[in-house]
């Protein structure tokens, strides 16, 4: 069965088309309007292994927080559908991942439960144009609609655009263990039996 869904979230303040391939092979066409955002969308999909096309119309001109904000939203809606039941998922993963002086850790647990744990303290409040807190609101909504627990921790680096990459990394990297199919797993992972 294909893991796969497309979503459509329109308001007032954007007009987003997500599609997304749980089982792909990190294949992405991005555009939405916020160019260091579009690098970071891409090294997700390119490390996860999932493929993903996102479309983003937003008002930019008044700042990049509601496009980047609400494509976080539309993700985690739009995983939430691939991932269906979750059968036979692993659920859990974890990934740590440097670039160059930076070194950030991702957990995840495809939980239901859709929360962010973030510590991951950026100095520089710019890179280039895009705002560096934008990076903590993307995660929010994503982990929230998602329904996955995500811990994301800084351990160490001094550059933002270093900091964020590797965050997006190390996230990616997790979430291709936590949505691969363990064939060890037989059903839903989990005593309660739902996620």
């Amino acid at each position: 069965m294909a893991r796969t869904a497309s979503i459509s979230r329109k308001t007032g303040e954007t007009d987003i088309q997500i599609e997304v391939n749980l089982d792909g092979t990190g294949v992405s066409r991005i555009d939405t309007g916020v160019g260091f955002f579009d690098h970071m969308l891409t090294a997700l999909s390119r490390h996860s292994l999932m493929d993903l096309a996102v479309s983003c119309k937003g008002d930019t001109w008044v700042d990049d927080h509601h496009s980047v904000e609400d494509v976080g939203i539309a993700l985690g809606c739009a995983i939430a559908e691939a991932l269906g039941d979750k059968r036979g998922i692993r659920r859990f993963g974890d990934a740590c991942v440097p670039l160059d002086e930076a070194l950030v850790l991702a957990a995840v647990d495809i939980s239901g439960r859709g929360e962010l744990y973030w510590d991951v303290p950026i100095g520089p409040r710019k890179v280039g144009t895009f705002d560096t807190e934008l990076g903590k609101e993307f995660f929010i909504g994503f982990a929230r609609q998602a329904g996955m627990t995500l811990h994301l921790r800084e351990l160490c680096g001094e550059n933002a655009h270093h900091i964020l990459e590797a965050t997006f990394k190390a996230c990616a990297r997790a979430l291709r263990v936590a949505f691969e199919d363990d064939p060890r797993v037989e059903g839903i992972p989990s005593t309660k039996g739902s996620l």
